[in-house]
């Protein structure tokens, strides 16, 4: 059988769907929507491998629509337009049933693309559904986004992911004929990273790899299995967060070399380019932050330069961005920093802010005292007034901890002239 293990395994009812209850358990507003049949434009947000495809089937199937499929990578204006024609044609149109139109890695259409669904989505000639492994505020066109729902689907935990190889030793119309004793898991999810889709095709690959009466599905086969048959999985998808990660950890490791290889691993496997610029300019301040400011501007013009320029000449901007953010001094200061304020706001709640420093606009809020003894500080000298800013409860609370690198050294040290008492710089 040519069909490959995770196609045969495709969930055609919400019954089957495993996983997104809150989407589509029967309190969730997806399974009410579908139900009633009043099935609102959809943007479905998440990770690959975790059902957005056959959510978007099942959600046609149930509402008995006509469902029509384009992939953005390699879809133009006029296929877009030639699927709205046809569509138009097979449903009714204004009435509950217009046809689906789903359409799968919607963040690579450009803005002239997701521009021809506007007036198909906008006068109901068609519901679109679409797909996205990218925060759809920064890749969808606001036009379109407010025409649209967005569900956020959520990765598999553990327990999905070994239910669904429990299904296919059970239900398979292949393996269920195999005698097969699933003694450890740990390999195979590790090898998934959470990918429903890659772990069905991994575990067919073992299984159709070995030749026994029982089979026993092991950590130590998993992974011997695996390297022996050198597997390579699809560029855009499997590899997509791998390889993501090794970039980002070899730009904050300082290795501007392994950096460089891993950009190139990313642009020959066609990945979007504003998508790595993006993960870029993330690092510049997760990483980087104040102890080479210049990092971020970059980071921000290396973002909008690939926007306007895009291939093959963004992998020049790319490549000059990388390098320099791998040879840059490193500090995670300013991460740490909001990671510790958003802790104690978490907390604390909304503690009282101090009245010196609230603001006092009206007469009412003068006389109760809003603003009284605030010290404006440039009228002291060094441009300095010592001052209460945090509340009470968390006064002198240290959250930010400069560096150890020359710039937040500077820092340290004239934060240390000014709040070495308080907050033992």
């Amino acid at each position: 059988m040519n069909t490959p293990l995770a196609e045969r395994l495709r969930p055609k009812t919400l019954n089957d769907y495993l996983s997104q209850q809150h989407l589509v358990g029967k309190d969730g507003m997806l399974y009410q929507q579908i139900k009633s049949g009043v099935i609102p434009s959809l943007i479905l947000w998440g990770p690959p491998g975790i059902g957005k495809t056959t959510l978007a089937n099942i959600i046609a199937n149930e509402s008995e629509r006509p469902f029509f499929k384009l992939s953005a990578i390699n879809s133009g204006v006029k296929d877009i337009r030639e699927v709205i024609d046809k569509a138009k044609k097979s449903g009714g149109l204004f009435t509950a049933k217009n046809p689906i139109l789903f359409i799968d890695e919607i963040h690579r259409f450009s803005k002239s693309q997701q521009d021809s669904l506007l007036e198909a989505v906008e006068k109901g000639w068609v519901t679109l559904i679409g797909a996205t492994t990218e925060n759809p505020s920064f890749e969808v066109i606001s036009a379109l986004l407010s025409r649209c729902q967005v569900y956020t689907l959520n990765a598999f935990n553990k327990s999905d992911l070994e239910a669904l190889i429990k299904r296919a030793i059970e239900k398979d119309e292949v393996l269920s004929k195999l005698n097969i004793e699933l003694k450890e898991t740990e390999a195979l999810l590790r090898l998934s990273g959470g990918d429903a889709r890659k772990l069905l095709n991994i575990f067919e690959l073992i299984v159709t790899s070995i030749n026994e009466d029982t089979i026993t599905i092991t950590n130590e086969l998993v992974m011997k299995q695996v390297q022996n048959k050198a597997v390579r999985y699809d560029k855009a998808g499997d590899q997509h967060y791998d390889i993501i990660s090794a970039f980002i950890k070899s730009i904050r490791g300082s290795d501007p070399n392994a950096a460089v290889y891993y950009l190139a691993r990313m642009i020959e496997g066609g990945e979007d380019v504003k998508f790595i610029a993006r993960r870029l300019l993330i690092l510049a301040s997760e990483d980087i932050g104040n102890a080479n400011p210049t990092a971020l501007v970059i980071a921000n013009n290396t973002f909008q330069a690939v926007s306007v320029i895009g291939n093959p000449e963004s992998r020049i901007i790319l490549s000059q961005c990388a390098t320099y953010l791998a040879s840059s001094p490193k500090s995670n200061a300013a991460y740490d920093a909001i990671n510790k304020a958003q802790q104690i706001v978490k907390e604390t709640g909304d503690l009282p802010i101090p009245l010196s420093i609230r603001n006092a606009p009206t007469k009412l809020m003068k006389e109760l005292g809003y603003g009284d003894e605030y010290k404006y500080a440039h009228n002291y000298e060094n441009n300095f007034a010592e001052h209460e800013f945090l509340p009470e409860e968390i006064k002198n609370t240290k959250l930010y901890n400069p560096g150890n690198n020359a710039r937040e050294e500077a820092q340290r040290k004239y934060l240390r002239g000014l709040w070495n008492k308080k907050y033992g710089y």
